[in-house]
């Protein structure tokens, strides 16, 4: 497999590159909390327990909630994964019909390094994707921080948006998810072979940052086009454009709006037409379906169905504080999205080098 080329940035044209930096150099220096935008009702059949985890996946912390009480990992829910080399918060469930859980349940989670913060009963298990938000608060520093042009790119990411690429874990180590990604489309995608879909995951999120990286190169990653579908900040309700008037640029530029790309699926590739007589939205999803044919046909054989994700991102209520050594970065990103599409463009880091070739 041929090194990636590096997606694209939106600051290097008005600071240029960053300069190296370092984050996570701790768990303590990269603080995750989980935001659900209700609350559980005090009864039902599913215990419900926000905890604190360190150093742990999420899937860790499933496998031992459920040891602990007796049920199957099935049995466990959550919402979102989170980071392992950090500290987490997060909500899980477990189905508990007619029963507490163990007396000595938090003294044993305390005893493997998590939390119970708070407990309640709940009608229904914890669905994925029911989180509004991630808040994080993070720890960085390095040459990139203690020049004079970061507050300046902070506030750039503050008033114009963040490109909202996938972030590096969801390739692996130097890509190595995407090659096998590769593989297993090439000979057909089985279910067996990816249980949690993370392959397949992999390659549209692959292809969502390829799209990306080429209208920030194009320099219309931020700015609607003539027959772009758009979200609603804040929300997943869409709407096509076929012409773009002077409202819709307004509520762009305060980013009400954002243009979005393709997670690829099933229907993408149907009925577009030829690159040049297609509106100039389209031509960019045109083009990535000729350039990487293989990873699209595989996606569409696998029976993904097609879905959309903003290009940019809002970061909601930052703060940025000076320390003593470094600086604390905090904001908060909607589910799905990478506190490291912030970082990467404030500091250059080995997280977000090219990959080597195979």
């Amino acid at each position: 497999m041929s090194p990636e080329p590096g997606w694209a940035r939106c600051l290097d044209a008005a600071f240029g590159p960053p300069l190296p930096g370092e984050y996570r150099a701790a768990p303590e220096d990269f603080l995750v909390d989980e935001e659900l935008d209700f609350a559980p009702e005090g009864r039902g059949e599913h215990l419900w327990l926000r905890i604190e985890k360190r150093e742990q996946t999420t899937l860790d912390v499933v496998r031992t909630l459920s040891r602990l009480c007796g049920v199957t990992p099935r049995e466990v829910g959550y919402s979102g994964m989170k980071d392992r080399f950090a500290v987490t918060r997060q909500w899980l469930s477990v189905h508990l019909p007619g029963r507490d859980a163990p007396e000595v349940l938090e003294t044993r989670l305390s005893a493997l390094g998590i939390a119970v913060l708070e407990q309640e009963r709940h009608p229904r298990k914890l669905k994925r994707g029911v989180h509004r938000a991630n808040r994080f608060a993070l720890r960085v520093g390095g040459e990139a921080v203690d020049a004079e042009s970061f507050s300046a790119r902070w506030q750039a990411l503050c008033e114009g948006g963040v490109p909202n690429y996938f972030g590096p874990q969801r390739f692996g180590a130097q890509g190595r998810n995407l090659q096998r990604a590769r593989a297993l489309l090439a000979q057909g995608w089985r279910k067996r072979d990816d249980r949690q879909g993370m392959l397949l995951s992999s390659a549209r999120s692959f292809l969502f940052n390829e799209l990306l990286s080429a209208r920030l190169t194009a320099g219309c990653w931020a700015m609607p086009l003539a027959g772009d579908t758009l979200m609603l900040d804040g929300t997943q309700s869409l709407f096509a454009v076929e012409c773009v008037d002077a409202a819709i640029k307004r509520r762009a530029a305060e980013l009400d709006l954002h243009p979005t790309g393709p997670l690829w699926g099933q229907g993408e590739g149907e009925s577009r037409g030829e690159v040049e007589s297609a509106a100039p939205a389209r031509r960019f999803e045109l083009r990535l379906e000729q350039t990487h044919p293989a990873l699209c046909e595989g996606i569409e054989r696998a029976g993904a169905k097609s879905a959309r994700r903003a290009l940019r991102l809002r970061l909601g209520t930052p703060e940025l504080t000076p320390l003593d050594s470094g600086a604390r970065l905090e904001f908060s990103l909607p589910r799905g999205s990478f506190a490291t599409a912030v970082l990467r463009e404030l500091l250059a880091h080995g997280d977000f080098a090219p990959w080597p070739a195979a």
